[in-house]
């Protein structure tokens, strides 16, 4: 045994939430891909077919009600809460990120025009959004679509850069929290700072933060937010999306998609639209409610087994300086380079690696054993979901790393 496994047996002894691992249905493959979607937690398929057999196929219609279908969005919005960091009231679990996106950004804009027509003195027309141009890619499609429909200018900008950026023109601001390629951790607190000084609105996506790091939406004051489940909350492939509307502006949230979800009187099939108060205003259509419910099981896991974010996070940090240790000591110099930050407070989950032909080197790991994801042209992407990666795994990631680079 060498003197890293070693440390890895000590540190998965030590661990406060080691035993939450057994929660989830795992195998002998390290898997690192958490960051793309989490591992299946192990009783969700007996609640995924209660709701199949019983509820769908023995109440049918009934279960609307009966077991709580129709509110469940905003009721699993308020299990998410807690893990971005926000009070009860203030998120609705539905639709999918991207379509979150549009609601979130058309809806910052809207109240930043409004703002410019109301105030004392007319004041420039605000009609630029930025965006974060290291943003996913859909990210930035739906930004310039909802430019376009708002009559506004687009400016990708580094999000560093943001606080120059800003102007009186500025009406929203997009940004992620961590970038999806490197890891980096933003500055959610100092830029939604910088960014209502301006008189805008900050709208963040949260698909690589929530579940893995503390977020802090209502301590740090965001407007809007959204983010997926399928990653570190471990709800599922195509698991429905999130959206947070800070509790003071939602009776100005004006979606730009109204449905008969989120009308005042869903039932009452009126011709004109009257929207519903609260968070339920981004409520859309009727709920996918066999991908919600797995969704609801899956977020057992932190009640059931008492985890807290802090120490979710506490385990993240030291399962990615464990990993950055373990790939110095085994891979030869040169051979990768990491684009992750060093420091703690710009890190987010996962550590990116560079190295030469990363595509064809991801396939060979994933063949041995360690899955992990690849990104263009040349970053390997390995993700740590605290609930169940270990620091045994940590270890052998790092050392079939070094034997496959090695040929």
């Amino acid at each position: 045994m060498s003197e890293l496994q070693r440390i890895a047996e000590e540190l998965d002894a030590a661990d406060p939430l080691a035993g939450v691992r057994g929660s989830f249905v795992l195998d002998d493959v390290t898997y690192l891909d958490g960051n793309s979607l989490g591992a299946l937690p192990a009783h969700v398929p007996a609640r995924v077919e209660d709701v199949v057999r019983r509820q769908w196929g023995e109440l049918r219609i009934r279960s609307w009600e009966e077991s709580g279908w129709w509110t469940a969005p905003e009721r699993i919005g308020d299990r998410i809460a807690p893990l971005v960091g926000a009070a009860a009231g203030q998120v609705v679990v539905g639709d999918s990120t991207s379509v979150n996106v549009f609601k979130a950004l058309v809806a910052a804009v809207r109240m930043a025009q409004e703002d410019g027509r109301s105030g004392a003195g007319a004041g420039p027309v605000r009609d630029e959004i930025l965006v974060d141009a290291t943003t996913f890619p859909t990210d930035g499609y739906i930004a310039e679509s909802a430019a376009r429909m708002t009559g506004c200018a687009l400016r990708p900008v580094a999000p560093a850069e943001v606080p120059g950026a800003l102007g009186d023109r500025t009406a929203a601001v997009l940004l992620n929290h961590v970038d999806y390629r490197s890891g980096r951790l933003h500055d959610l607190p100092g830029l939604t700072a910088a960014v209502h000084a301006a008189g805008a609105y900050a709208v963040w996506d949260l698909c690589h933060s929530a579940g893995a790091l503390p977020v802090g939406l209502d301590e740090h004051g965001v407007d809007l937010a959204v983010g997926c489940t399928y990653k570190y909350l471990n709800g599922g492939p195509g698991s429905p999306a999130y959206l947070y509307v800070r509790r003071d502006l939602q009776p100005r949230f004006d979606s730009p998609l109204p449905g008969w979800n989120s009308h005042a009187e869903p039932f009452g099939m009126r011709s004109d639209y009257a929207p519903a108060s609260g968070a339920l205003r981004g409520r859309v259509g009727t709920p996918d409610i066999l991908s919600l419910l797995a969704l609801d099981a899956a977020l057992d896991v932190w009640d059931e087994d008492g985890v807290s974010v802090a120490a979710v996070r506490a385990k993240s940090l030291a399962l990615t300086d464990f990993f950055l240790r373990c790939v110095e000591a085994y891979v030869p110099d040169g051979r990768v380079e990491s684009g992750t930050p060093a420091a703690h407070g710009e890190r987010g989950s996962q550590v990116a690696l560079r190295c030469d032909d990363a595509g064809e080197v991801m396939k060979r790991l994933i063949e041995r054993g360690v899955v992990g994801d690849y990104r263009a042209p040349d970053v390997l992407r390995f993700g740590f979901t605290p609930l169940y990666v270990g620091f045994a795994d940590v270890e052998r990631a790092a050392r079939v790393l070094a034997r496959t680079l090695a040929g």
